[in-house]
């Protein structure tokens, strides 16, 4: 039976199940669950901005823009499911890891067999491959070498990169110059570093996402021997990277106006502000040892990432709010 429900839950955030309620799922909600959906948003807003950046040139097409956005998105669900596949196969997700603790981990929840795990990426790569093929066809040029670019991420994110302090560097490139500034040329054929520029403001929001996550979870990476950056730098350092990240969207938006790049208003992103204020707060401390009261039991134990992630999504609506309006009017 389809429960369009679940579909809001699993597009809000990762929910937890038993194996009874997956069974009970439509294969739409169980393979937005296996994907990690919620954070699908992150990859269509980076595609609208290079859409939205293709309109303002003059040169938007329809669809191509579809086919890019559908293809960055089924690429990113396609990293998810390898990520998790990864992690267990190296057996870092096992034994209550910090992972599993969040949300569904369908491997190691034994929610799907192999079998049927492998025919989740089959499909969702499927779609993402055969998106770019037809893409790679009908503009040609630099469409190729970006496809491969971003399949490089895709295979070798999880390892070596993340295990080695370069996951969060790569997800900066991809979600700001690859996504974005690559959404641009397909749609406009025309690569454009104004744009890349624009992307960074865009894509040191699910940076700081991943960087929140990786300081929730670092004494558990520590002990897995997962050196993200978060561990390298260690905690204090790795949540003042963070508040630094988060400070530079405003700064750079700020910048952007005052450049006359564009309009005032870009500054609707200082609507968030207040969520700025709490998350510096937060930011300036170690992380509880313990649940705070009233804090969601479907959220914790994460906390950083937690924070970050509604900071970002309050951020970019406005950011690319901004945009369209200075697009649409001046």
């Amino acid at each position: 039976m389809v429960n369009i429900r679940m579909w809001g839950r699993a597009l809000d955030r990762m929910p937890k199940l038993d194996a009874e309620e997956w069974q009970q799922l439509d294969p739409v909600a169980k393979w937005l669950i296996a994907c990690r959906a919620s954070v699908l948003f992150m990859t269509f807003t980076a595609a609208a901005l290079g859409g939205l950046m293709a309109w303002r040139a003059g040169s938007f097409d329809l669809n191509l823009w579809v086919a890019t956005t559908l293809g960055l998105m089924f690429a990113h669900a396609t990293n998810n499911l390898l990520n998790d596949l990864t992690d267990s196969k190296r057996g870092i997700d096992r034994n209550n890891y910090y992972r599993n603790q969040y949300g569904v981990h369908v491997l190691e929840d034994g929610l799907l067999n192999m079998r049927q795990f492998w025919r989740y990426v089959a499909i969702t790569g499927g779609v993402a491959i055969g998106l770019g093929a037809w893409l790679i066809w009908e503009r040609s040029g630099l469409t190729l070498n970006l496809m491969l670019a971003g399949a490089f991420f895709v295979l070798f994110y999880t390892w070596p990169l993340k295990y080695y302090g370069l996951g969060e560097p790569a997800v900066l490139v991809v979600w700001g110059p690859l996504m974005v500034g690559g959404t641009f040329y397909v749609v406009t054929g025309t690569w454009s570093w104004d744009v890349c520029w624009l992307s960074l403001v865009f894509a040191l929001g699910p940076t700081t996402v991943l960087f929140g996550k990786h300081i929730d979870k670092a004494p558990a990476d520590l002990e897995k021997e997962v050196r993200t950056l978060p561990v390298i730098l260690g905690d204090t350092l790795a949540r003042r990277t963070t508040l630094a990240m988060i400070i530079a969207q405003y700064v750079l938006c700020i910048g952007l106006v005052i450049a006359g790049s564009y309009s005032w208003t870009l500054l609707l992103v200082l609507i968030s502000a207040p969520g700025l204020r709490q998350l510096t707060e937060v930011l300036s401390h170690p992380k509880p040892q313990a649940q705070p009261e009233n804090y969601p039991d479907e959220v914790w134990p994460l906390w950083f990432s937690a924070h970050a992630f509604r900071h970002t999504r309050a951020f970019t609506s406005l950011f690319l709010l901004g945009v369209i309006l200075d697009t649409a009017f001046y």
